[in-house]
């Protein structure tokens, strides 16, 4: 189609909700449809995911994104001029061809990811239907879309609050609830309900850096049990209405099997760390556990999977780094039963879709999943609806940045309301934990 075909890329710098430049890119299609999109950047990161490219020198830290910017205005612009937008495998190849490393360093995953992003936006934009429709259209689903199961960060610590307690997010997932707004409401109740109870106990908090309350506690186990009485304060049941999940992001405290808790002035091994969550996890109403080990510690990752993965989700995101070829070896090996997907990892949508049709074939499941630098972007919801995704995680249920996303969400239950859909969630069935909520 000649209103498909692209006529420019542009891009400019922007900011990040860490007041960190970013990438943001335009891309604009014969008859002036027009998407836009911007790379988010993680602080807890993978090896193996997608490499920014960062200026260095002195301004801005070092992390300036001139170089990005010069290369999609460059050769990024003058390889997708003419191009059909609506081929997006084919677009991204051409970005993939053109960086011509295995971790995107020369282009940068950023510039990378911004526009890959943008050319979706503006193939849905030509169609006139927003991304989410444009992307369930093409997948021919037999079932109509719904939203995801929102997981919202209540607590932030680790690499998200200068390590003032080891654990990196301490959250909750609303496992009874209808509705993608019934979700939120009953989570920003529990939020409410945890600053209180930390102003009460008089411990001083602030902000985390996705929005969650900045942690005031003595050990890591002490925000489980605050947890606890916030979801009971905001006239719900524990594991019933709303249950707890973590991410671990052990590899930012692990290194070759051993465990440094410098919180509490300890360290484990991976057996020891191991024993630490299974306790957790039959003590504490939890459904889900991210990176229990260090993306190096596999065998601690299969043995904790083993131990744990038919009660609660072991979830891979620096294990995994949305990779279509580590989701299938941790397939084989048995360690994991869920992958969080990150777009800025892969580096492309096309790449990001593969890692999800791999989990998919190995019967894990998935979480669309924000990075802690972000913006007003809103894409990864898109993605999440578009692509029939169970599970979708922002952050926390404050900050512009965040609520941009689940706001989203909300509007396009509104839009799905037509189909009489309208803001329902995945089906019970597919979470064991929810069967009986």
């Amino acid at each position: 189609m000649s209103n498909s075909k692209i006529k420019s890329t542009h891009a400019r710098r922007v900011w990040d909700s860490r007041g960190r430049p970013t990438v943001e890119v335009e891309v604009t299609l014969n008859y002036n449809a027009c998407g836009r999109a911007i790379a988010p950047a993680g602080a807890s990161t993978g090896t193996g995911e997608a490499v920014e490219n960062r200026d260095g020198g002195e301004a801005f830290g070092g992390l300036g994104v001139e170089n990005s910017i010069a290369a999609v205005n460059g050769e990024i612009a003058r390889a997708l001029k003419g191009r059909d937008a609506s081929d997006q495998t084919a677009i991204d190849k051409v970005l993939i061809d053109l960086d011509g490393t295995a971790d995107k360093s020369r282009l940068g995953g950023n510039a990378m990811i911004a526009t890959s992003m943008a050319v979706a936006h503006a193939c849905a934009a030509a169609r006139k239907v927003p991304l989410w429709r444009s992307l369930h259209d093409q997948e021919n689903a037999p079932e109509p879309p719904f939203l995801p199961l929102p997981e919202i960060q209540i607590f932030g610590g680790g690499a998200h609050a200068g390590g003032r307690v080891d654990i990196q997010d301490y959250m909750v997932t609303a496992v009874g609830a209808a509705t993608f707004a019934q979700a939120l409401d009953w989570t920003a109740d529990v939020y409410r309900a945890a600053a209180g109870l930390m102003n009460e106990a008089g411990r001083s908090h602030g902000v985390a850096d996705e929005g969650g309350v900045w942690p005031d506690f003595d050990d890591n186990e002490q925000p489980l049990d605050m947890l606890v009485r916030a979801i009971e304060a905001a006239g719900l049941r524990p594991g019933r209405d709303m249950a707890i999940s973590l991410d671990i992001a052990a590899s930012q405290f692990g290194v070759k099997g051993r465990y440094r808790l410098a919180r509490e002035d300890r360290t484990l091994d991976s057996d020891g760390l191991s024993g630490m969550l299974v306790d957790w996890v039959e003590r504490y109403p939890i459904v889900a556990i991210e990176d229990p080990m260090s993306e190096g510690d596999k065998e601690g990752m299969v043995r904790f999977t083993w131990a744990v993965g038919k009660r609660v989700q072991v979830i891979g995101d620096d294990f995994l780094v949305t990779s279509a070829s580590r989701i299938r070896a941790a397939a084989r090996d048995g360690a994991c039963n869920a992958v969080l997907i990150k777009p800025n990892q892969a580096g492309t949508l096309s790449e990001t879709r593969a890692a999800l049709e791999a989990a998919r074939k190995a019967g894990f499941g998935a979480i669309v999943s924000a990075r802690s630098g972000e913006t007003e972007d809103v894409t990864i919801v898109h993605l999440a609806v578009g692509w029939g995704v169970d599970q979708l995680k922002v952050g926390s249920i404050t900050r512009g940045e965040r609520t941009a996303k689940w706001n989203e969400g909300l509007r396009i239950a509104d839009q799905l309301e037509g189909d009489l859909f309208g803001g329902r969630l995945p089906p019970r069935a597919r979470f064991p934990w929810r069967a009986s909520g």
